[in-house]
């Protein structure tokens, strides 16, 4: 897949968030780290894929991090995405290198939702997740600084067609549950 985000976006990107917190604390404090250290309702471990060009910046063989290679295709990507998609699981749960976690890491519980005049808004992830967030549960105030810095990554990265074709997908399939 040709992604036009460059490895040093994704650095600046990872360096902007590294100064940022959904909370003035630790967020895995109040949950145990129920993101990280969840396994699901199955015995297949839990795991996130990497945007487009974000593998860059990763190194495959680091020793906290199991990396599989799936082609796009077998999965629930838009039509746009061909070749390779990297999913990535922490191997050393709650404990990873925070200034290497990934983006989906990094941004949540915020998401991306493009409406239907084009307009991107910041949302909470409303996805059926195996875990509970107390941050989206009991509804505590994110930091101003962890969502500006939020949503200024994500005005920058639905630039990338790709990008911006999930972010659509994602709100249009978001919106058919409503």
């Amino acid at each position: 897949m040709k992604t036009i985000i460059k490895k040093s976006t994704w650095k600046a990107i990872y360096r902007l968030l590294d100064r940022v917190s959904p909370i003035n604390e630790d967020c895995g404090k109040l949950c145990g780290a129920a993101c990280c250290t969840c396994s699901g309702d199955s015995d297949e471990e839990m795991g996130i894929y990497l945007y487009p060009g974000e593998e860059k910046i990763h190194i495959y063989d680091h020793s906290w991090l199991y990396w599989t290679k799936e082609k796009a295709e077998d999965f629930d990507f838009p039509d746009s995405w061909h070749g390779s998609v990297y999913f990535v699981r922490c191997k050393t749960p709650p404990v990873c290198p925070r200034n290497m976690r990934p983006f989906q890491c990094r941004t949540y519980p915020l998401t991306p939702h493009i409406d239907q005049d084009g307009i991107l808004n910041l949302i909470y992830n409303d996805e059926m997740l195996p875990y509970h967030c107390p941050l989206i549960e009991e509804e505590i105030p994110l930091n101003d600084d962890f969502v500006k810095a939020t949503y200024t990554v994500w005005k920058h990265l639905i630039k990338d067609p790709l990008i911006r074709d999930l972010v659509i997908m994602d709100s249009r399939a978001r919106e058919e549950e409503l």
